[in-house]
């Protein structure tokens, strides 16, 4: 184990947290980037993973699911009136230490798959953009869709700091975000028609299963109250308008994929958050697949943390290829930079 690194991890995470307005995993990640017991627990986790999000969704995961320990006070997310997170630390310490065979097989085998509805708000005009560019139904296909819930965009309504309201209007799950840079994206009233919504993922999390639903309720930070509420209207809506999920590898299987969908729609590969966890090699031969799809089918890429934090689309349309840098989004999808017309 590299201490110095698993604690540099530790040591950002905490200012993430500060920035996402966690108090609790802020001063736990300082305190634990100095406990070598608890840095040498985190290097079980899995290789690639982001270690703190593991972490502590692994414990948080134990206490949903009803461990008895104070710890449990501290968590908004389960208590009304949490104990003071500075007395946090040491409580921790010994519900890892009192659950480390729990802990550890759940740091190995499960993934950090966050299903943050939210970033559908930067997600919604960007489908808008391209349907205002070749006026066809979106045929849409998520790398890393976890249990899917992003498929649902045009399930969802959104507003953006006006009285306005776009998507679907009658949704119980509405989202809003503030948009920043240079200029205003052009929004449909009505979501743009979609012709098929596919997902795929290593590891499909399949909503019917009480395990798969907590590890991904654990997986949002304890006091985001207004994400666990968001996630649970989803996760209703989502089993009354399923998707295809695929597990496998995307990139192999994209090329597969796309021969079975309808060619009077435009293909939509997309990803958020993902791409830091695929390997350099698959990251290539992604763009490899996606350039010899745009020559039979015109094909939109959209992602962010490919080679940097900004939201990107590429495109390759009637065999012309454009690539389009959207600006910066806030990771749990508050706001979002829009630097395209």
């Amino acid at each position: 184990m590299n201490k110095v690194l698993y604690a540099l991890r530790f040591e950002k995470f905490a200012e993430e947290s500060r920035g996402l307005n966690s108090r609790l995993y802020e001063l736990l990640s300082r305190e634990i980037a100095e406990d070598e017991q608890l840095l040498e627990l985190s290097s079980k986790a899995r290789s690639g993973q982001p270690i703190p999000n593991l972490l502590f969704a692994a414990v948080h995961y134990l206490l949903l699911e009803g461990k008895d320990h104070p710890l449990r006070e501290f968590y908004p997310s389960i208590t009304a009136n949490p104990w003071p997170v500075d007395k946090a630390f040491n409580y921790f310490k010994d519900f890892c230490s009192t659950y480390e065979y729990e802990i550890i097989p759940l740091l190995k085998n499960k993934l950090v798959q966050t299903n943050e509805i939210r970033r559908c708000a930067y997600l919604y005009p960007v489908y808008c953009w391209i349907y205002n560019k070749v006026k066809k139904p979106l045929s849409l296909i998520e790398i890393g869709t976890s249990a899917g819930l992003q498929l649902l965009w045009n399930q969802y309504s959104y507003s953006y700091g006006s009285e306005n309201v776009y998507g679907n209007k009658l949704s119980d799950v509405h989202l809003h975000a503030e948009i920043k840079g240079n200029h205003q994206p052009t929004l449909l009233l009505d979501s743009p028609p979609v012709a098929s919504k596919i997902g795929v993922d290593l590891n499909i999390n399949d909503l019917r299963k009480a395990e798969d639903y907590l590890w991904l309720k654990a997986l949002i930070w304890p006091e985001h109250h207004n994400r666990r509420e968001m996630f649970d209207k989803a996760v209703s809506l989502f089993k009354e308008n399923p998707v295809d999920l695929i597990e496998g590898d995307g990139v192999d299987l994209i090329p597969t994929i796309v021969a079975g969908i309808k060619e009077d729609s435009v293909i939509c590969i997309f990803h958020t958050h993902v791409a830091n966890q695929i390997p350099e090699d698959l990251k290539h031969k992604l763009l490899a697949n996606i350039d010899k799809i745009g020559k039979t089918r015109d094909v939109f890429h959209i992602y962010n943390n490919m080679w940097d934090e900004k939201l990107h689309v590429d495109s390759i349309v009637q065999g012309k290829k454009s690539i389009q840098t959207i600006g910066m989004t806030d990771g749990h999808g508050r706001w979002f930079e829009w630097d395209i017309t």
